[in-house]
């Protein structure tokens, strides 16, 4: 286990610390078959009188390589988004999470899931969870570079930008720590709602002190914030919720009694949970302690045997009477807990263009380095055509969530206007996207990529996640309809930013204009929601690619998605498209 060393809380001008110091012993090594597999490469000849074939024509491991670097897209992105001034954060950042032995933990944490440990051995109720060192050596780099609340440690323009191509990074090697530093990241200004909370957590939030143990927050030298929403019977309908807040002494008290279907991370320190109060509906922050010091009684069920996701902990959880304090005002739960679910759902769009450019290196990696029917792989035309539709679909997840992040760093009217759209879409449509494009990167290693160590596996199971965690598709696009309706200027904020590529192509200006009237018919607007966000997405993907991207990366991408000139799958992009230029820009190494 990794060692625990006990800090004060330091000041926020102070470097960032990390409780958790990661083991030198080999714990977190490649496991030994594969560092023989290492040590075969380069191939050699086998002295073995025995041995019945030599390893060759396979591709080496992808590591130590630095992932902020060799992502063309997102350093320009970071560039041009307001976020110079973190552009050699970013870049140590890159090499950290590239190393081997980093990607090495995200192997480990998912090949070593969480335990539930609800009673100790004398019976006692503990419902602790007991993670592999993996996943706090992973946590601890995530909290000690502040991907879980750089924009409220440092109050300057390019905050979110910053951080959310960072977390892009760190979700490349291993997305299960992006929830609790998602939900930590989003709890914040939710909190400020109710100002004596935030004055008494914030801090705790905010440090970079990643401390794993159950034991009062004031004890503590840093702590996180889960999310604990949906109910059996309701699931995203949230005001089906039974759940009872029922007031208990000094204002702002209440006990908390019902049930929970999803509680994520239920290690952490206190959870933001909608309950029916006296007066609707309403918002509650729930520590895992008690003022007395007592374990809040917060008792986890079991965790959920998910199909991705696995080195973090998910799970059911029953409460019975906790304590519990009233965010916001009462009835007005929904409204308070979207503050952290709106920039959740900027986290869901980033992990989807993370896993769209992890696929993307893996795969162009591969086919630069295996042979078949006498040449390279990605010297042959149809894998090259494949290979660039999928780098085209990771630049333009890239490019969207990047400018999508920009409107996170501004509290004036325009930049919440245009991020009150524009998050729902880009939600839908690049989480849509990521399973299909995880499904054919995989393809693109043929045998290899079905097999678990390989890594791209595991991007696949990974890949569903993010479409259906904070709003599964239709309520993304229900959403779309509401803001509609109630905030007619967000449609307007959306296409005044696709109009700034206007005159760039004209096939984007045909596009957007019978988009537009497509808007101007109110008949049967539900039932074509999903074509309408589909279409928005895409346009304002490719007014994105038009201003910022290399000319044929902009021409392919507007020719196969708004003209027409491509297939329903990744690799049917039209004849005379410049897949060498794609490829070299989005290739994680020289080609």
């Amino acid at each position: 286990m990794g060692r625990i060393t006990l800090q004060s809380r330091e000041s926020p001008q102070a470097p960032p610390k990390i409780l958790i110091t990661p083991p030198s012993s080999p714990v977190h090594s490649l496991p030994p078959h594969r560092e023989k597999e290492k040590a075969r490469y380069p191939s050699h000849m086998s002295t073995d009188p025995c041995a019945t074939h030599t390893v060759f024509n396979q591709a080496p491991p992808f590591e130590d390589v630095n992932l902020f670097t060799t992502d063309k897209a997102l350093a320009e992105a970071l560039q041009r988004e307001g976020s110079a001034w973190a552009e050699e954060r970013a870049r140590a950042f890159g090499e950290i999470v590239g190393r081997r032995e980093t990607i090495a933990w995200g192997f480990e944490a998912n090949e070593n899931r969480p335990v539930l440990r609800p009673f100790d051995r004398a019976g006692h109720r503990i419902d602790e969870v007991e993670y592999h060192p993996a996943w706090h050596s992973l946590m601890a780099l995530g909290v000690g570079h502040g991907l879980h609340a750089l924009p409220w440690r440092e109050v300057r323009s390019g905050a979110h930008v910053a951080r959310a191509a960072m977390f892009m990074l760190l979700a490349e090697v291993e997305a299960g720590v992006g929830c609790p530093l998602s939900m930590t990241y989003s709890a914040v200004p939710a909190l400020r709602h109710q100002p004596e909370l935030a004055a008494e957590w914030e801090a705790r939030l905010t440090s970079t002190v990643y401390d794993p143990r159950l034991i009062p927050p004031g004890e503590k030298g840093g702590a996180l914030c889960g999310m604990a929403m949906t109910e059996k019977q309701g699931g995203s309908d949230v005001r089906a919720n039974t759940t009872q807040a029922r007031p208990a002494g000094t204002s702002g008290e209440y006990e908390v009694t019902g049930h929970k279907w999803f509680c994520s991370a239920p290690m952490c320190d206190a959870f933001l949970v909608l309950a029916q109060a006296p007066g609707g509906l309403s918002c509650f922050l729930l520590p895992r302690f008690t003022p007395g010091g007592e374990r809040n009684r917060i008792h986890l069920q079991r965790l959920k045997d998910k199909l991705g996701n696995r080195s973090n902990a998910s799970s059911e959880i029953e409460l019975h009477a906790a304590w519990a304090r009233l965010v916001g005002e009462e009835g007005r739960g929904v409204p308070t807990i979207l503050e952290m679910v709106n920039h959740t759902r900027l986290d869901c769009v980033i992990g989807s263009a993370a896993g769209m450019r992890w696929g993307t290196a893996r795969a162009i990696h591969h086919a630069a380095h295996r042979s078949a029917f006498g040449k390279l792989l990605v010297a042959q035309p149809l894998m090259r055509n494949v290979l660039a539709d999928l780098a085209l679909e990771s630049e333009a997840a890239t490019v969207a969530m990047m400018r999508l992040a920009r409107a996170y760093d501004g509290d004036d009217a325009e930049h919440a206007t245009f991020r009150r759209l524009a998050t729902a879409v880009l939600k839908y449509w690049v989480c849509k996207r990521a399973p299909v494009h995880a499904a054919e990167a995989l393809e693109c290693l043929g045998g290899n990529g079905y097999v678990e160590e390989w890594g791209l596996a595991r991007t696949y199971r990974e890949a569903p996640l993010n479409g259906i965690w904070e709003g599964s598709g239709n309520v993304q696009c229900l959403d779309v309809l509401r803001a509609l309706q109630k905030s007619p200027e967000s449609l307007s904020a959306l296409f005044a930013e696709i109009r700034e590529a206007r005159g760039g192509d004209h096939r984007l200006d045909t596009f957007a204009m019978e988009l537009r009237k497509a808007f101007e018919d109110p008949e049967e607007a539900e039932v074509r929601a999903r074509r309408l966000v589909e279409r928005l997405a895409l346009a304002l993907q490719a007014s994105l690619l038009i201003r910022h991207s290399p000319p044929d990366v902009a021409d392919a991408f507007v020719a196969s998605r708004l003209a027409g000139d491509g297939g329903r799958a990744f690799g049917t992009l039209p004849a005379g498209t410049d897949f060498a230029a794609i490829l070299e820009r989005a290739a994680p190494h020289t080609l």
